[in-house]
């Protein structure tokens, strides 16, 4: 029997200077924002297609997530629950994000891969059907997602967050605590304008074989087309 996992979206508020700042430069702060802006939406409708027993929004906002006007009106239009990350390093705030969900099987995804296939999200759901632990690396030597059934893995504590061997030692530690584990498809994620460069000839790809409404980050698509980033076809 399949069981469906809650799926946590773990985001952050889209505020212009203070979001996607890598990518300021080559774009003004408003438009890396709408870049966060856009990821989010097509995590959440991907997150949203696959049936999750619960879709909630893990939202890092400057006041509090249910005060947040963005978050509110995402919430609304995905038919989401939404809780707070709260404070604390990225490990901390996962792992308080993941610990209400876990017993029954929970994934939670980053925003920052945008094209990741619908069917990519769904294999990790059928390996965490199939397992305690999954893990899914992106190419920067990080991981974009990580699903749980049970307790947590020591895994969340004392890290390097956004260094290069976070995989890595996310995998050591699994295996030393003797935690079986599956790993899901690797992916490329988009922090800085050349991993934008790569997403947005990736597009191109795409959209010349399926046509531009059904790749796998159509809000993404549209706001680069609007930018004058990828031409527009009509």
């Amino acid at each position: 029997m399949t069981r469906r996992p809650t799926l946590v979206v773990f985001c952050r508020e889209p505020v212009a200077g203070r979001t996607k700042t890598r990518l300021i430069g080559p774009l003004s702060a408003r438009g890396a924002a709408a870049f966060a802006d856009a990821f989010i939406n097509d995590t959440l409708a991907k997150a949203r297609a696959v049936r999750p027993r619960r879709l909630v929004i893990a939202a890092n906002a400057r006041r509090r997530a249910a005060a947040s006007q963005y978050f509110r009106r995402l919430a609304r239009k995905y038919r989401t629950e939404l809780i707070d990350q709260g404070r604390g390093d990225l490990g901390r705030r996962m792992a308080r994000a993941l610990a209400p969900f876990a017993q029954e099987g929970a994934l939670l995804l980053g925003t920052d891969v945008p094209s990741l296939p619908r069917a990519a999200l769904k294999k990790l759901v059928s390996l965490l059907n199939r397992g305690r632990v999954v893990v899914a690396p992106s190419l920067d030597g990080g991981y974009y997602a990580i699903g749980v059934r049970g307790a947590l893995p020591p895994v969340f504590d004392q890290m390097a967050w956004g260094g290069p061997r976070v995989f890595a030692q996310t995998q050591r530690r699994l295996k030393r605590a003797h935690v079986r584990y599956q790993i899901g498809p690797a992916w490329y994620d988009v922090d800085e304008w050349g991993d934008l460069a790569v997403l947005l000839e990736h597009l191109k790809i795409l959209t010349a074989r399926r046509g531009a409404s059904t790749h796998p980050c159509p809000a993404t698509g549209a706001l680069a087309r609007r930018l004058g980033l990828l031409p527009d076809r009509g």
